[in-house]
């Protein structure tokens, strides 16, 4: 069974001959181990066919990525204290609705093998033995990003007509960008927004409902109409969407599992959708021990997965994560990978 057979039996519940590997790494943990972090993603290869930038000019960092203060194609500027470390927002192009016939869109960005877009990474001798995934694709992260959390969430609570006109054109800028990616012989593309705070949903269930539901619905559909697989991620508690997400599309999930819960997933969705795992980030992989790394990674696994697949094994690996963690961690999903 070749990678790409693989990546698509465990979406599928169809029995892959064991779990496909994903590989998360930002680019400070990058940066910081060099040759060691990238002798372990050499010996544990993962499914997708990717190699990572660790020799992409500083220039060619995206803005959320560069040191100190920089603006991005929509118009945001960003400020990071160290490289590689994704910024915050400090200014926004739309900052009163009132006038925003002022602002301006940007092209829709050029789909494909990306270049110069460090989330992507960069495809390596790519052919049909691999699962090419692709795009990062954002919604209510990018209407923050044009007009400032704050604002935006009281944009949501007041709902006038300026907001939904942006809205739309959000929508229409990720439709046309869809297009873009679906021309390509992909066979999946990813979407991403963080919509759960530690405890809850960050606006009520059904706001979230009315207004965002429908319209991820319509850019799913564009996906899925092409016969495309559909990838999500969301951090944070997000149980109170988690059916949404899969009746209108998504077929693989990664969430953050010890936030919305291991025994939760087991109970309430495992087997209705595939979960690109996330192993626990805030506690375990940072400041726990190896041994604790592959007891939460087989507890993962046991939570998320089942006898039929559903399971891409994934662990984010940030700068703050030890090198001998990073280890056992892709020793585990090697040790706890099998099917038998």
């Amino acid at each position: 069974m070749n990678c790409r057979q693989r990546v698509s039996c465990a979406i599928n519940f169809n029995s892959p001959d064991r779990v496909p590997i994903s590989h998360a790494v930002l680019p400070a943990a990058q940066i910081k181990y060099g040759e060691a972090l990238d002798a372990i993603l050499t010996e544990f290869r993962e499914d997708f066919g990717w190699d990572y930038m660790q020799d992409l000019p500083l220039a060619d960092f995206p803005a959320v990525y560069k040191k100190g203060r920089n603006t991005d194609d929509f118009g945001t500027v960003w400020f990071s204290e160290w490289l590689g470390v994704c910024g915050i927002p400090i200014e926004w192009p739309i900052p009163d609705l009132d006038h925003y016939e002022d602002y301006k869109w940007p092209e829709v960005f050029a789909a494909g093998p990306p270049s110069g877009r460090l989330y992507s990474g960069h495809m390596a001798g790519y052919d049909d033995r691999w699962y090419p995934r692709g795009a990062w694709i954002t919604y209510f992260e990018q209407l923050q990003q044009l007009r400032s959390m704050e604002k935006f969430l009281m944009d949501v609570a007041t709902e006038s007509k300026e907001f939904y006109r942006l809205l739309d054109d959000m929508l229409g800028f990720n439709l046309r960008w869809i297009d873009k990616w679906t021309s390509l012989e992909y066979d999946g593309l990813h979407f991403a927004d963080d919509w759960g705070g530690q405890t809850s949903l960050i606006i009520k269930p059904e706001t979230w409902r009315r207004i965002f539901k429908p319209r991820y619905a319509e850019m799913f559909k564009r996906v899925r109409d092409k016969g495309m697989d559909v990838w999500y991620h969301t951090d944070g508690q997000v149980r109170d969407i988690f059916g949404d997400l899969i009746e209108i599309g998504v077929q693989v999930i990664n969430c953050q599992v010890p936030v919305v819960g291991h025994e939760w997933i087991a109970r309430n969705v495992r087997g209705r959708v595939a979960f690109r795992t996330d192993i626990d980030r805030q506690r375990v992989m940072p400041f726990g021990s190896t041994s604790e790394v592959k007891e939460e990674v087989h507890r993962t696994f046991e939570a998320c997965g089942s006898s039929k697949g559903g399971i891409i094994a994934c662990g984010e690996v940030g700068p703050e994560v030890p090198l001998e963690n990073i280890r056992a961690m892709y020793q585990a999903f090697r040790e706890y990978g099998t099917y038998k």
